[in-house]
């Protein structure tokens, strides 16, 4: 390394820390290049190929007709990443089988006995007649397939024959679609079948015309879930206000492409927004955008606690005294990809067994079926220690690797988070992660492969509504269909001062107590 002119020479100790640190930073500038490509690599190959080396990603990267099947049986022969605590004592308590699962009682039993044979009736013995002295029982889940018949409504009449006062008709029962081709359970069973089950309406149209000859249009059944839509918005906005009046709140939003009528023929990326409580109420809200003025409007003046991931538009909103908590996963998620491009980073490696050794902590607690409370003392005694250990690791690893690196990048974020990933600490209901928002979303995220778009700006509020009621019934482990027979009938008569009284959360309650 030669020095300039003007400059005076360079001891050799000096030359030798000099070239020291720049060999030092040409290695962590290579490992971060590195990492780029094989992230690069995985993105090009499927979520399933970081299980691939680096040789095989370069060796399929080469291969001009691989498949992603290919690339996910190359990906199995690698070994697995060593398994952590939480997954090991997983393992260890799922070692003992379980046993013949059983049927859940509250299905229907429609018994069928087989008699013994004429030779098993008498005794080979003395001949004589043998008794029934019981039954040998086993169960088996059957099914009968979906049976289309036409329901013939005739409404009694009555005429007065003394004098002309008229005919009276009896009154037609509530229906969701006033005089529609089909009942209620078959416009229900359209909207169970897209929004649950992730059958777009093409689909569905072709099945019913094979199943029953009835040829019902794409359009029509469409018009079949706007209008339920249109009805469930209201009982979406009592949800709302349930949600709002508790005290804890996990958000999310997610991209839905909408279909828009300017001639463009591309489609606009709107976004859902979900805001729910865990086990509770669920609650879409379209937006044609991911701006901040959609958290602000939707939570107003909320001042409990909001958990989200680290996404600017939830800053500043609520009220004064909003307490703003982050996600574990979301921090896991950014570490491990760390270990994921670089499996020798044993920095990395360490801060992943760190955080999941977090996550045992409440395993622990769920598995043990403690309160919150119990679980709140339980976090205080293994779970602060942990903390205190993990951030002293990550300063030190923020310390000795590039900002710009995979593991560089996942120190900072969570670090600059720290405070809002350790207020479970403070508050016993409050989650590590953002789980059941997520898993809330994949719904979404399935359907969207399916039905591609919502149709309009217009329709986004309605399939929100409906997205709302599915999933919050999804969570009650309330059965949707009974919940949507009940509540839709009739609904457009209810007033919106009782409409608070028609929510999936009351028709579970008052369901339970019967």
């Amino acid at each position: 390394m030669s020095s300039s002119p003007s400059s005076p020479p360079r001891s050799e100790a000096e030359q030798i820390v000099l070239l020291t640190r720049e060999l030092e930073w040409s290695r962590l500038r290579i490992q971060a290049l590195e990492e780029r490509l094989r992230l690069e690599l995985i993105r090009k190959y499927g979520p399933k190929s970081e299980k691939l080396s680096d040789n095989q990603l370069q060796l399929l990267d080469l291969e001009p007709g691989v498949s992603t099947e290919e690339v996910e049986a190359e990906s199995r022969r690698e070994p697995l990443p060593a398994a952590s605590p939480a997954t090991t004592r997983k393992k260890n308590q799922s070692g003992k089988h379980p046993g013949r699962q059983e049927l859940p009682a509250s299905l229907p039993r429609v018994e069928r006995i087989i008699a013994c044979t004429p030779e098993q009736c008498f005794c080979q013995s003395c001949g004589k007649d043998k008794a029934v002295i019981g039954y040998e029982q086993s169960e088996q889940l059957d099914v009968e397939p979906a049976r289309y018949f036409v329901v013939v409504t005739r409404r009694e009449k009555r005429a007065c024959r003394a004098c002309a006062e008229g005919v009276s008709a009896a009154p037609l029962p509530e229906r969701i679609i006033d005089k529609g081709l089909v009942s209620d359970r078959v416009v229900i069973d359209t909207i169970v079948n897209k929004y649950s089950d992730h059958l777009p309406l093409y689909r569905q149209s072709a099945i019913l015309e094979r199943d029953t000859g009835v040829s019902i249009s794409r359009a029509t059944m469409d018009g079949w879930i706007m209008r339920v839509g249109g009805m469930l918005i209201p009982i979406v906005g009592a949800m709302r206000r349930e949600l709002l009046a508790g005290s804890y709140i996990q958000a999310d939003e997610t991209p839905v492409p909408v279909q828009m009528s300017d001639g463009s023929g591309k489609n606009h990326q709107a976004f859902l927004w979900q805001y729910g409580k865990p086990g509770g109420n669920v609650v879409f809200e379209f937006r044609m955008g991911r701006g901040r003025e959609g958290p602000v409007q939707f939570l107003g003046q909320y001042e409990g606690i909001l958990q989200t991931d680290g996404y600017a538009a939830y800053v500043r909103v609520g009220g004064r005294r909003m307490v703003h908590a982050a996600c574990w996963s979301h921090a896991r998620r950014k570490v491990f990809e760390a270990v994921r491009l670089n499996a020798e980073d044993r920095l990395a490696g360490q801060l992943v067994v760190r955080i999941d050794e977090l996550f045992a902590v409440d395993a622990e607690a769920r598995d043990e079926g403690m309160d919150y409370e119990a679980r709140h003392v339980l976090r205080r005694e293994r779970s602060r220690p942990l903390l205190e250990t993990m951030k002293k690791e990550m300063e030190a690893a923020r310390a000795a690797v590039l900002p710009a690196s995979a593991l560089g990048k996942a120190v900072n974020y969570t670090l600059s988070l720290w405070d809002r990933l350790t207020r479970f600490l403070e508050y016993p209901e409050l989650e590590l992660s953002t789980n059941w928002t997520e898993n809330s979303m994949r719904p979404v995220a399935l359907g969207r492969k399916n039905w591609i778009h919502v149709g309009s700006e217009q329709a986004g509020p309605k399939v929100a509504a409906i997205l709302s009621v599915v999933e919050t019934c999804r969570r009650l482990k309330a059965p949707v269909r009974e919940y949507l027979g009940w509540v839709l009938p009739g609904l457009g008569d209810v007033s919106l001062q009782k409409v608070n009284q028609y929510t999936p959360a009351v028709w579970a309650a008052s369901r339970s107590a019967k």
